[in-house]
């Protein structure tokens, strides 16, 4: 598996930040390289179908790459709680769940590139891709119960139906500049936390650490707010694509995110402009800034680092090895990311 490569210049909030030779989520993988490594080949034959257009659509979206955190955090967290088994497979679980809903969220939104590429409703059209969806949702549960057990398919089943109430709770919000932070953070803990938090669990539920699993579940869950916080953040603050859309796209979309809830908080005649109507894509770029000159992702930035600090105390109940100190590592440079 390839590391992700090194950027030459930190930008946006962390600008100027020191650089290293080596990332912290490199350093991450190579704790676990041999079990990355496992886990791409597995991810390739378990997204493969008979059926062709499935086998097709899923490996569109599948070979186009991502960060693969999910198999990375199950990786680590496994070996944390003292899981010294084979957990190649079980680490795409989190990793196949997480495509099929990539599959579904872009049909929703008629989402136009991701990964760089079209997106596969573009490609294969809406029928086929939906159902290519609801293959890799089926076949994660599966896979949760195979290696994980019976604790793990139903932590999983919780995740699929929390993930679909998250979307539904943002189509009936989309558009809401007066959503309050409690729904916000409601949506994006149903839409990626719950997943990050059974991909932590995962492996400590696999060997009936139930303690562990807890402790790891919690951990999961503030990491993965954290994580979405800080890829909102990111709308404001890189000039890269993020998630497969343009840096500013949620301000031109008037998405209610964190970053923007405080911006509009801080300036009234903000919120005001953008009640009035969508800003036009030229504008955008110095409403970006005027968002930015509020502190608004700044602060939303320490909000995702508070729930990253409340996330790694939660590892206190795990032994202390190289795999807890690199979850916490992972977890602190999901907040401090440049992209």
């Amino acid at each position: 598996m390839q590391l992700p490569a090194q950027r030459e210049r930190p930008a946006g909030l962390h600008a100027g930040a020191p650089r290293t030779r080596i990332s912290p989520i490199a350093r991450c993988m190579q704790l676990v390289q041999a079990d990355m490594a496992a886990a791409e080949s597995h991810l390739a034959s378990l997204v493969s179908s008979t059926v062709p257009a499935v086998d097709e659509i899923a490996r569109y979206l599948a070979d186009a790459g991502g960060k693969r955190l999910r198999p990375l955090l199950t990786a680590l967290a496994a070996r944390a709680a003292g899981n010294h088994g084979e957990v190649a497979r079980l680490m795409c679980a989190g990793e196949i769940l997480h495509l099929g809903s990539l599959l579904h969220d872009d049909v929703v939104d008629d989402g136009q590139e991701r990964r760089g590429l079209p997106t596969a409703h573009r490609v294969y059209g809406n029928p086929a891709v939906i159902l290519t969806g609801d293959v890799c949702l089926a076949r994660a549960v599966l896979i949760a119960g195979e290696e994980a057990g019976q604790q793990a398919t139903l932590e999983m089943a919780r995740v699929v139906t929390a993930m679909a109430e998250g979307e539904v709770l943002q189509l009936v919000h989309a558009g809401d500049l007066d959503l309050p932070l409690v729904t916000y953070l409601d949506i994006i803990d149903r839409k990626s936390a719950e997943l990050i938090a059974w991909c932590a669990a995962a492996g400590a539920w696999a060997i009936g650490a139930d303690t562990e699993a807890r402790a790891l579940q919690d951990f999961g869950r503030a990491v993965g707010v954290a994580f979405q916080i800080t890829d909102d953040v990111l709308d404001y603050t890189s000039s890269l694509q993020v998630m497969g859309k343009r840096a500013g796209k949620d301000l031109e979309e008037r998405k209610l995110t964190l970053p923007l809830l405080y911006a509009c908080e801080a300036d009234p005649h903000l919120a005001a402009r953008l009640k009035a109507g969508a800003p036009s894509a030229e504008a955008v770029p110095a409403l970006v800034q005027a968002v930015i000159a509020t502190g608004g992702p700044a602060r939303a930035l320490e909000h995702a680092r508070a729930r990253v600090d409340a996330g790694v105390r939660a590892l206190d109940a795990l032994p202390d090895t190289p795999y807890r100190a690199a979850l916490v590592e992972l977890a602190a440079h999901l907040v401090d990311r440049v992209s």
